[in-house]
């Protein structure tokens, strides 16, 4: 059966854009992706026609030597305006935003393909920061280089993934199509209940199938070596302290089955803090398995994780709540 449009995924990631677009009846043409390991896990599930190409590094990339497409996608790197990235870029006394060269100025490579491609229409997708990032004056650039010099007509929502999967997740949509109509993000519609923790994490009854090395034995339980040890587990907790002290909010994030987790962030290989899995009063809490990280993206359990954890745990951290960009993609395809 033939796609009903083509599209090409940039700054690609583990492809979690691009499972949404083709719900939605799209056929992947390209994709960038720098990362070995990402290069990995996306390759590992996702079939490619004979004719696809799978770039690595876009930068250098000839944006003419880019098949002809319908639809853009580019989740461009967020850490130069994150809050937490701006935070540490600040206090290593680095540049953030449009100044750190080797990723704020990757949204010009996206602009320098919609100039020289001219789809007919695109999605980015960016960390709730960037809207107000630099007093505001990074979006201005970006919305006066979409509408102003490559005339889209744009809309953007900031949207929470909480409605789809047990986190809070806030991130930017951005929507350009070629042509005036009356699209709208506005259209949006979200799921009429929110999904707990417990919908994702591992029963451990024996009611799941095995899968090491998350789970063993008859009952699938987790494997000790998520389980914190003493040492870091009493580590965090003065941490925590000391932050308190201080009138900081910074500290672990213990939840249990009827929670919403904070966001799963690229550093959770580090020590798992922002999301601990309670193990009761007596027990130390345990972070999430790789499994668990997918299915708090919104990957249903055939996704393959073919990478270490502290990989997979990156991999997830950086990607797109997945049931998000498939209900963008439902309401952007009527228009296509």
């Amino acid at each position: 059966m033939s796609a009903e449009f083509d599209f090409i995924d940039l700054f690609a990631g583990i492809g979690g854009i691009r499972q949404g677009f083709e719900s939605a009846g799209g056929s992947c043409v390209f994709t960038s992706e720098w990362n070995e390991f990402s290069r990995k896990t996306y390759s590992a599930n996702y079939k490619e026609r004979n004719d696809h190409i799978f770039a690595g590094d876009i930068v250098p990339y000839d944006e003419e030597m880019i098949p002809d497409h319908d639809v853009l996608l580019a989740g461009f790197p967020c850490q130069p305006f994150s809050i937490a990235g701006v935070s540490k870029k600040n206090s290593l006394g680095r540049p953030h935003g449009f100044e750190c060269t080797t990723q704020g100025t990757l949204f010009f490579d996206v602009a320098r393909i919609l100039a020289a491609k001219k789809p007919k229409a695109f999605m980015l997708e960016n960390v709730k920061n960037l809207a107000s990032h630099n007093g505001g004056h990074t979006f201005q650039v970006i919305m006066h280089t979409l509408e102003k010099e490559l005339g889209y007509h744009i809309s953007w929502r900031i949207i929470d993934g909480r409605y789809f999967v047990p986190q809070h997740r806030e991130r930017i949509i951005i929507i350009g199509f070629r042509e005036d109509n009356d699209f709208s993000l506005n259209d949006f519609k979200l799921p009429d209940r929110q999904p707990v923790l417990k919908e994702i994490l591992h029963p451990e009854d024996g009611s799941e199938k095995v899968e090491q090395p998350y789970t063993f034995g008859d009952m699938a339980r987790v494997h000790s070596k998520y389980t914190l040890s003493s040492n870091l587990w009493n580590y965090l907790k003065e941490y925590s302290e000391r932050q308190k002290a201080k009138g900081n909010g910074f500290g672990y994030g213990l939840v249990s089955g009827n929670d919403v987790a904070r966001t799963l962030s690229a550093r959770y290989y580090k020590d798992g803090s922002e999301i601990l899995i309670s193990r009761g009063t007596n027990a130390n809490p345990r972070r999430l398995t790789p499994r668990e990280c997918a299915r708090l993206m919104g990957f249903d359990d055939s996704f393959i994780i073919p990478v270490s954890d502290t990989q997979a745990y990156r991999q997830f951290g950086n990607s797109v709540v997945v049931p998000v960009i498939k209900e963008v993609a439902r309401i952007m395809k009527p228009y296509l």
